[in-house]
């Protein structure tokens, strides 16, 4: 009986997610979308579900925002339609089997850092070329550090707040490799990041890592739950490209062919900006896919100063920075977080 108690979960999920096309957009309503409480209530006590549990949960509040459907003059049919979808996905038995974790012994090489920041979370996902100790094809992987965030956190607050919990955010900064020892890695490319198994390494140079091990560098193969175009995100190299400032955006015209650039991806908490993108070399960026488009969302670029090559980096400030403007964010974010801190303190002695 334990065994089919999941199984009927998902079924009850199905059925609320059949509900709901059947209503349409338009026909959406509080009473409908309220149908999915009990559903993420019961999932919630099971481990197993609770990857489901959380989109449910996140897709019904989404709706209950727009609710009713009927008084909508726009809708986000495309956001909506994805999660929809892929929920329905989730409820297929076996769809979100835990994905199997190896081991990873060798030399980490960062590339650059992709910061996620949502109102009340942020994310920074390290991409990096992972050269193992028993000589093998090198391999691009991630990894990921998440922290909840108050919404008055911003800028460079938020590597304040993922620092404490991955020491590779310091590496990054000081442009340095990490040695992992047996550090747990999913077969998709994902590392499942503990400190006590990364230490500190030689330099290493994200540009010239991208120049020399990247391109011998293979991606692990993508599970079929989670093909979808939005995770598309592969690190690629431009360069000797002619740069495009038009009044759609920024673009690079590259053997022929205009790439937009996003440079909306770029973090605030970096020194990274849209000047530095339009007057680069070089860029060291991830190669996305959006509203039936390539693009490319940078995260370093190589520009002339002097006649000197300088790097720029999205994630410069990951670690710490004595960079001038860093240091004023810094403070700025430190002010803010230590009036959160004592205002939480008030509370908690009333």
């Amino acid at each position: 009986e334990g065994a089919e108690h999941p199984v009927n979960l998902l079924v009850a999920a199905r059925g609320w997610l059949c509900d709901l096309a059947r209503a349409g957009w338009q026909g959406i309503d509080h009473e409908l979308i309220g149908g999915a409480a009990p559903v993420v209530t019961a999932m919630l006590s099971e481990p197993g579900l609770r990857r489901l549990a959380t989109l449910l949960d996140g897709f019904a509040a989404d709706l209950a925002a727009s609710c009713p459907g009927a008084t909508l003059e726009r809708m986000p049919v495309r956001r909506w339609a994805d999660l929809w979808s892929r929920a329905m996905l989730l409820t297929l038995p076996g769809a979100d089997r835990a994905t199997a974790v190896g081991e990873a012994t060798g030399r980490l090489l960062p590339l650059g850092v992709d910061l996620h920041e949502h109102a009340t979370a942020v994310q920074a996902q390290v991409h990096a070329v992972f050269e193992s100790a028993d000589g093998g094809t090198p391999r691009l992987v991630r990894a990921s550090v998440s922290a909840p965030k108050p919404d008055t956190v911003v800028g460079a607050g938020l590597w304040q707040l993922l620092r404490p919990h991955m020491s590779l955010l310091a590496a990054v900064s000081e442009g340095r490799a990490m040695e992992l020892d047996a550090m747990p890695v999913t077969a998709e490319g994902d590392l499942i990041w503990t400190d006590a198994r990364a230490t500190q390494g030689e330099p290493a140079e994200p540009f010239t890592t991208a120049r020399v091990a990247m391109p011998t560098a293979v991606s692990a193969p993508v599970a079929p739950v989670d093909r979808h175009p939005a995770r598309i995100a592969v690190p690629v190299l431009l360069e000797g490209y002619a740069v495009e400032d038009e009044a759609e955006g920024l673009a690079f015209r590259v053997a022929g062919e205009r790439l937009a650039v996003d440079t909306g991806r770029m973090p605030a908490a970096g020194p990274l900006t849209a000047d530095a993108v339009a007057s680069s070399a070089a860029c060291l960026g991830l190669l996305r896919w959006d509203a039936g488009r390539f693009l490319l969302q940078p995260l370093a670029v190589e520009r002339t100063v002097r006649k000197k090559a300088v790097a720029v980096h999205a994630g410069a400030w990951a670690g710490g920075t004595v960079d001038k403007a860093g240091v004023r964010a810094e403070k700025a974010a430190t002010d803010a977080v230590k009036v959160l801190r004592e205002r939480a303190g008030r509370l908690l002695r009333k």
